[in-house]
């Protein structure tokens, strides 16, 4: 079968696998399967950006969406006044003591000449502003902790639309990735993977234990929503005749309808980006990156500033990844820093990549949906599977019982199964990179 068929019908068999979930479980679960499926297929557009198109290993993915996440927080919850009334004039202080020591050390950094004195000076104004903050800062921080650190103990948000904090999420993450970028790009491959690695887990921890900012591990419930509440849809005159029309449960089908509003929001998302992402990817600036990525050497004899590049694309797929994770704490209503593992946000969204095809933008979509769809239901599937194998032991053997409890395991099986599938015998990918000849 050939390229462009064959493509069409992985994409079709894998829309008649989520529709084996609604007709076989439930379609609220196959909703949601396939709402998570859109923003993973969003996160692995934005790694493959930075892999697929430069050979970027970045093992950050995790704090990039925890960026976003944190950004979906702040734009759409209100703020908490009796907090500010507090100490809002501490966190004024403490924000114009951070900028006023950063454009210091950055000033410093580009006036003097390279060399000691410049690493000397620069490091005391950071050490001297750290003091400083911790000084100054760290009285006002117990203080907003402790303003009914039951339901609030933070500063809160801005009150807007919760649909801001996608594009601003985005673009926090791309403002962080040039900071990160600017340090460590001009490492080798493995280094930059420790780096990032080790700059995501930062983020992540600071986002765990900074209550005033995040409420850290009590977390931050309540979002709000882009799409109506179900309580609302079924006091909904319209929504109730549609639902007398349809011969439907109101309440089964406001949870139904809601899932549908979001799986109708993140396809917009997704399309835009993929859009972009081959208008890119074919334009000269897209056969330079891949020029770069196949051969470093000679694309920088010819003139080609590979770390300006390098930079650029970095920054670029990080903010994909920015606008993925607001989205994903949108879905989840809560911001929960310490759902952010790696486990999840990067060794899953770096199988979907390399399963789907890197460099392949719709092959980093396919990735997207088959790995998260065997990563919802290898679970049940494996307890089917458990179930059948065990039928003739007896219901208390021990074997059996010990089988049936084990199934919960059988997603890191699936996923490594998946994984050596693919190497062996589509070591490209699902849907290869095409390349010009």
């Amino acid at each position: 079968m050939k390229g462009p068929m064959r493509n069409i019908l992985y994409f079709l068999i894998m829309a008649a696998m989520i529709v084996a979930v609604g007709q076989m479980q439930s379609w609220n679960l196959a909703l949601s399967i396939l709402n998570l499926c859109l923003i993973s297929s969003i996160m692995a557009l934005g790694v493959n950006i930075q892999w697929g198109y430069a050979g970027l290993f970045n093992v950050g993915v995790m704090g990039f969406a925890a960026i976003g996440g944190l950004a979906a927080m702040v734009v759409s919850m209100p703020p908490v006044q009796e907090a500010w009334s507090a100490a809002g004039s501490g966190v004024w202080v403490g924000l114009l003591i951070f900028i006023a020591s950063a454009a210091a050390a950055l000033f410093v950094y580009k006036k003097l000449a390279k060399g000691p004195l410049r690493t000397t000076i620069v490091m005391l104004i950071v050490i001297v502003s750290y003091v400083l903050l911790r000084v100054y800062f760290d009285p006002t921080t117990k203080v907003i902790e402790k303003v009914n650190p039951a339901s609030t103990g933070y500063l809160g948000g801005m009150g807007l639309p919760i649909l801001l904090a996608w594009p601003i999420g985005g673009l926090l993450a791309g403002a962080v990735a040039w900071l990160v970028g600017k340090i460590t790009l001009g490492l080798r491959a493995d280094y930059l993977a420790i780096a990032t690695l080790g700059i995501s887990e930062i983020i992540v921890a600071v986002l765990k234990h900074e209550d005033w900012m995040t409420r850290g591990v009590k977390n931050v419930t309540g979002l709000p929503r882009p799409v109506p509440y179900e309580v609302d849809l079924q006091a909904a005159e319209w929504f109730v005749a549609l639902t007398v029309r349809l011969g439907v449960d109101p309440v089964t089908f406001s949870s139904i309808f809601v899932k549908l509003c979001y799986a109708g929001l993140f396809t917009i998302v997704l399309l835009l980006v993929l859009w972009l992402s081959e208008k890119a990817l074919r334009s000269p600036w897209g056969r330079m990156m891949r020029a770069i990525r196949d051969n470093e050497v000679s694309a920088n004899a010819m003139g080609k500033d590979v770390t300006a590049r390098h930079l650029q694309v970095f920054v670029l797929g990080s903010i994909v990844v920015g606008i993925a994770g607001a989205m994903l704490t949108t879905l989840d209503g809560q911001l929960t820093p310490s759902a952010y593992q790696p486990l999840r946000f990067t060794f899953l969204i770096w199988v979907m990549v390399i399963v789907g095809g890197s460099g392949n933008n719709w092959g980093a979509i396919l990735g997207g949906f088959v790995i998260w769809f065997f990563w919802i239901e290898a679970e049940p599937l494996g307890l089917w599977l458990m179930d059948v194998l065990t039928a003739g032991m007896a219901s208390d053997s021990p074997l059996r019982l010990h089988l049936l409890e084990s199934a919960a395991h059988m997603r890191l099986m699936t996923m490594g199964a998946i994984l050596l599938l693919a190497l062996r015998f589509s070591p490209k990918g699902l849907i290869p990179e095409r390349t010009q000849q």
